[in-house]
């Protein structure tokens, strides 16, 4: 007889072999979901087998660490030594291949726990997976975190899908720089658990906030179509006139806790951000729904900017940020560049700015600041925001990736059969190695002098040799970069060297020259004579390299200008108003070596290269010259001596025509613009489709060697009204066609 389970109607060896049956056929992945597989050896804090009075496997956390006991039971206790500290215990887990899920469990007490300065800052364990070359791989789990005591004991368990390429998980648990608190750890389980819950859990949870987020979202849009309707802007209380609540603060703007004002003048409120402190970031914040099918946007605003000093970087200034929101509330990668101001205002100014919106904006965060300034004031005003015509944008982008794409010019190998002849000055003209006279015409390529990662330059010499057919380009360019000194360099210059190296090799192949050209102003320095030492032994004796030693000399006598001297504060007229404060007073202060000294540099290094030497006023005079202040050059090819003017410039013939009866110049800079130089009195500059051909008829009939200024879209005066190097009517169009053989008529001079 079989005997029998009193539970069950079949006989007990008969059970026995089905369930035996059963696991054969059970998978092995089931199974290993069962298995309880633990990744975390003493997760208990019980085993201190070296007796060092911490428990083996975990790091020691010095001082605010202690490994406690408690009725016989060990754990560890992070305790926060001082406000705004973060103590952490740090622990890395290996983890078997293939795991896709895991399950975290442990028990933790919180005592006495105030949260720090931000709503994170709170008692969490933060988690992060590593690859096997242990850089980080996303997505990190979410942090499990208590803003608030425990009563006593809780038992807490996370679960999570594992990254594909994850083969450690950092463990963290920590004080995360709250004001006070103690947090108590202990039973700490990390095992591999089934992942398809989990991502059938995570999936319905998706699907349901996306729901939950495309109502939200079409409220939202319909809420701003009915804004824009009724106010014709989608940003309220622009104007900032509003104070419903009578708070002292405009209604629908978050208060700037720290440097931020809502003042009133003449019965006009506006916002006013402060600089407190040089280094801080001063912001307000707000963020704007858009209306459904908004492809553009323009924002229009007022602004008046005072006392500002720029930071430390060249982008620490007065600055409207722009970023994009999606639905779920996170950033868009796609975002406007930043509108920014480096230099005061004179008083209030209108700006605008237009610009693309990405697929799948639901608002516009604007972040007017001060960014890390050391001193200024930014007031804004009448701020409107509205929906525009995106045709006119799109088509600027499209054709702005055109010129991107088209500005690349390949690498070519030095080809020095295509060289120029080398130049040496004989009398007042140029001569090739023949004997033959060469006269220099060509434009300025800017770019290198501002931005040492700008590589429009390289095709801008191109164009200007094979499309605009200039025998001759000036480079500006920046020693500081030539030295990577620049915050975007971290190379020490090498990629800017490489640069300028490419640009000669290229005007090189194609039997063109280049001047090299510092551009600085004031008066020479040390720091500018090593420069000249170690680009003039790169490009030593280079046939179609020339050296423009310095830029504009100004507001010296020409006894420094020669031979150096002490260089005092500037009196008088400024044309260098382009230049930030900070620049302007590192050109005073200091000892010059004057233009001999940087020739001297040169032939240091035994490069014969022709040097040019601009005179004094910003380069406009050259009267010195003949009057005993010439340069002594024994050992090279010769001086030109430079000459800059434009159209506000007067006395032609007295300022440059004594030096050019003796000497080779160079005209380095000329042109004139329809927009007039807020630095230079209105009336003084001359319409330019008068003084351009006069001044061009000028230099043919002198044969004046001459680059005109510049071939760059931003520049002033400007030779092109884009990056397809189109002309401009009033200057670059005149210049071409002068290039291009036109000889021009000579009605007056000035």
């Amino acid at each position: 007889m079989f005997q029998k389970c009193p539970c069950l109607p079949l006989p007990l060896p008969l059970l026995g072999w089905i369930l035996s049956l059963a696991l054969i056929l059970i998978p092995g992945r089931i199974l290993a979901a069962e298995t309880v597989v633990e990744l975390i050896p003493n997760g208990t804090f019980e085993a201190d087998a070296d007796s060092d009075k911490w428990p083996d496997g975990w790091v020691r956390v010095e001082p605010d660490g202690s490994w406690v006991t408690e009725n016989d039971n060990h754990f560890l206790r992070l305790k926060r030594p001082r406000p705004g500290t973060m103590v952490m215990l740090y622990r890395e887990i290996p983890l078997p291949e293939g795991v896709g899920a895991l399950s975290l469990s442990w028990k933790q007490r919180i005592t006495g726990l105030r949260v720090g300065a931000q709503s994170w800052f709170d008692a969490r364990i933060l988690l992060e997976f590593l690859n096997a070359g242990r850089e980080k791989q996303g997505p990190a789990p979410a942090a499990p975190s208590a803003g608030k005591d425990t009563h006593g004991w809780v038992e807490k368990e996370v679960r999570f899908l594992v990254p594909e390429s994850a083969r450690t998980l950092k463990f963290m648990p920590c004080l995360f720089q709250v004001e006070a608190g103690q947090m108590d750890v202990d039973d700490v389980v990390l095992r591999p658990v089934d992942p398809a819950p989990i991502r059938e859990e995570a999936k319905a949870a998706a699907l349901e906030r996306q729901a939950k987020e495309k109502l939200t979202a079409q409220n939202r849009r319909e809420k701003a179509a009915a804004l824009l309707k009724a106010s014709g802007s989608l940003i309220s209380n622009g104007g900032f006139e509003t104070d419903r609540k009578a708070d002292g603060w405009p209604d629908d703007w978050g208060r700037v806790k720290e440097g931020g004002s809502w003042p009133e003048e003449e019965g006009t409120h506006f916002l006013r951000l402060t600089s407190p402190a040089p280094g801080k970031q001063i912001m307000a914040y707000r963020i704007v729904d858009l209306p459904a099918g908004t492809a553009a946007l323009e924002l229009t605003w007022r602004q008046r900017i005072t006392g500002l000093k720029k930071g430390q970087s060249p982008w620490f200034d007065a600055r409207i940020m722009l970023e994009f929101q999606g639905t779920d509330g996170k950033s868009l990668s796609q975002k406007p560049p930043p509108v920014y101001s480096q230099k005061d205002t004179a008083g209030w100014v209108d700006r605008s700015h237009r610009f693309l919106v990405p697929e799948g904006a639901l608002s516009l965060v604007m972040m007017p600041s001060l960014f890390q300034v050391e001193a200024g004031t930014f007031d804004l005003d009448d701020i409107v925001l509205k929906p525009a015509d995106p045709a006119p944008l799109i088509a600027e982008a499209r054709k702005r990736e055109q010129e991107i794409q088209a500005r690349h010019v390949p690498d070519e190998a030095p080809d020095q059969a295509k060289w120029p002849s080398p130049l040496r000055a004989v009398g007042n003209r140029l001569q090739d190695s023949g004997g033959k006279e060469v006269w220099l015409q060509g434009v300025n390529a800017g770019g290198l002098e501002t931005l040492p990662q700008d590589r429009q330059p390289v095709k801008s010499v191109v164009v200007a040799i094979d499309d605009w057919k200039s025998n001759c380009v000036r480079v500006p360019m920046n020693e500081a970069f030539w030295y990577g000194k620049s915050p975007y360099q971290k190379d020490g210059g090498a990629d800017y060297r490489a640069t300028m190296d490419k640009i000669i090799t290229l005007a090189a192949n194609r039997g063109a020259y280049v001047v090299v050209d510092l551009h600085r102003f004031r008066a020479p320095t040390v720091e500018h004579a090593a420069f000249w030492k170690d680009c003039a032994k790169r490009y030593q004796n280079h046939p179609a390299v020339l050296f423009d030693l310095f830029n504009e000399p100004h507001d010296i006598s020409w006894e420094v200008w020669k031979n150096g001297g002490f260089v005092g504060e500037k009196e008088g007229a400024d044309e260098s108003a382009f230049l930030s404060e900070a620049e302007k007073k590192k050109n005073q202060g200091f000892e010059s070596v004057g233009m001999q000294g940087l020739l001297d540099a040169v032939r240091s290094t035994g490069a014969r290269n022709i040097v040019i030497a601009g005179g004094l006023f910003w380069c406009n005079d050259l009267s010195g010259i003949t009057r005993g202040y010439a340069l002594e050059d024994t050992t090279g090819n010769g001086i030109m001596y430079s000459w800059h003017t434009y159209n506000w410039h007067t006395d032609w013939e007295a300022k440059v025509m004594a030096t050019a009866a003796v000497h080779p110049i160079f005209l380095g800079e000329v042109g004139a613009d329809i927009q007039k130089m807020d630095f230079i009195p209105s009336e003084a500059q001359e319409d330019p489709y008068t003084w351009v051909p006069d001044m061009l008829g000028f230099v043919q009939k002198h044969r004046l060697n001459w680059t005109g200024w510049c071939l760059h879209p931003k520049a002033t005066p400007v030779m092109i009204s884009d990056w397809s190097y189109t002309p401009t009517p009033y200057w670059g169009v005149f210049a071409k066609e002068a290039l291009a053989g036109r000889e021009f008529e000579l009605k007056r001079t000035r």
